[in-house]
């Protein structure tokens, strides 16, 4: 057993899918979804369909590259804190 601090959300391995998770979670970005598909159908097709993937995908990244320097910063601050020494005063 270790006293060992982590306050980090995702390993190298679970960020992509567990970010995707979480902002799929969020309404406006189901909405948007919703939207990219519904373009695919041709009777539906009111724009190119790369054109409606574009804001999707950018509001995405962006939220991915903002969790993953959050992430980044809190997994320097627990690999500070976990190699801090201590000193114990026993009587």
């Amino acid at each position: 057993m270790t006293n060992r601090i982590q306050t980090t959300k995702y390993t190298l391995l679970s960020f992509i899918p567990r970010n995707l998770f979480e902002q799929f979670h969020r309404t406006a970005n189901l909405y948007f979804l919703l939207i990219v598909v519904l373009n695919w159908v041709p009777l539906v097709e009111a724009f190119q369909k790369e054109i409606t993937m574009l804001p999707l995908v950018v509001v995405l990244s962006i939220i991915a590259i903002k969790d993953g320097v959050e992430d980044y910063r809190r997994y320097k601050f627990d690999k500070q804190i976990n190699n801090r020494t201590t000193k114990v005063y026993d009587k």
